[in-house]
């Protein structure tokens, strides 16, 4: 079965994401294929948690811009290179959701029990680790320093985001410049990889894979200011998660920022939600409110929108063809997806 399949719930809008995935849906089968293929293993329990992690699907984003970014700048995306390159950034992204949702202490992801819910931290944290260790492993097979670099660096700051987001934890007065710092480095720096290296494999031009890179960084903080609001006004079923889960955990968002700037008192409620470790009585409604009075919605859009131009305007020294028509066409995928 290809868990690559994207449900209708996904997309948004439903035409341009056919034609972005339809566009490389060869190359994405072959990312499946190698994703089953690197996550299999003769140790029974890797093998079994490894199936079960694939199988939970997702959009696989990450891998679709590396072959996209590839492809655009005259690559050969169906190459050995390309596509296992594309699966290593879809095995460090697994493996981040692997060690957040152990941090979080989150019970589902995309509907279903989380790794650490169904199996227990320790067998998760191994899970992650050994998720990781397998990405780099296959990476040097390409025998690029260049390549090592970025992934290397991509991947401490990662967990240099989830540091500092530990330190943030229940501050409800982090500004805008803390919240973007924690997302450029846990979410933006690994989505500006996945196009810089599709650009390397290519072998881009200098001003080609600095432009990829920066509208991978923009992207990926488009993607995340949408993934912030959609925590705060979307459901469960439709998130796959439990929605709201952000502020529960101590963590302040675009959408709370914007709402405490206007309304400084709401941050009592939000200290006592955070407290509670859940909504209490009309604490949601309340809150639903005041972001429907104040335009917080329109707001966070609006910021997503900006990073969204901005991704699209990097692509603009590059040659004009349907790869890079369809990278064009994700940032509006990114921001108005419903999960």
């Amino acid at each position: 079965m290809n868990t690559f399949a994207v449900t209708k719930k996904e997309l948004l809008p439903d035409n341009a994401a056919r034609k972005i995935f339809g566009l490389i849906k060869n190359e994405m089968a072959l990312v499946e294929a190698e994703f089953e293929r690197q996550a299999r293993s003769n140790i029974q329990v890797i093998d079994y948690l490894g199936d079960y992690l694939r199988s939970s699907g997702g959009k696989r984003v990450r891998p679709a811009l590396l072959i996209l970014s590839n492809s655009c700048i005259g690559g050969t995306p169906g190459s050995d290179s390309v596509i296992r390159l594309a699966t290593v950034m879809e095995m460090l992204h697994t493996a981040t959701l692997v060690h957040d949702d152990i941090i979080d202490n989150a019970d589902l992801r995309r509907n279903r029990p989380s790794v650490n819910a169904k199996f227990g931290n320790q067998a998760a944290v191994l899970m992650g680790d050994w998720l990781y260790m397998s990405a780099f492993e296959t990476s040097l097979r390409e025998r690029s320093l260049e390549i090592l670099d970025i992934l290397t660096r991509l991947t401490r700051k990662m967990t240099e985001g989830e540091l500092i987001q530990l330190t943030m934890i229940g501050n409800v007065d982090i500004t805008r410049e803390d919240y973007f710092d924690i997302l450029r480095r846990k979410t933006a720096y690994l989505f500006s990889g996945c196009c810089e290296i599709g650009a390397i494999i290519g072998k881009a031009a200098r001003d080609q894979q600095e432009a990829l890179r920066e509208y991978g960084m923009n992207l990926g903080i488009a993607f995340q200011l949408a993934d912030d609001l959609l925590d705060l006004t979307s459901d469960d079923v439709t998130l796959g998660k439990k929605a709201g889960s952000d502020l529960i955990e101590g963590k302040i968002t675009m959408p709370l920022i914007l709402l405490a700037e206007i309304e400084p008192s709401i941050k009592h409620l939000l200290e006592e939600i955070m407290a509670a470790g859940f909504y209490p009585e009309s604490s949601k409604d309340r809150l639903d409110a005041l972001f429907a009075s104040n335009g917080i919605q329109r707001q966070t859009r609006e910021i997503a929108v900006e990073y969204a131009e901005r991704a699209r305007k990097n692509l603009e020294v590059l040659p004009k063809s349907e790869y890079r028509t369809a990278l064009e066409s994700i940032p509006n995928y990114v921001i108005d997806r419903n999960k």
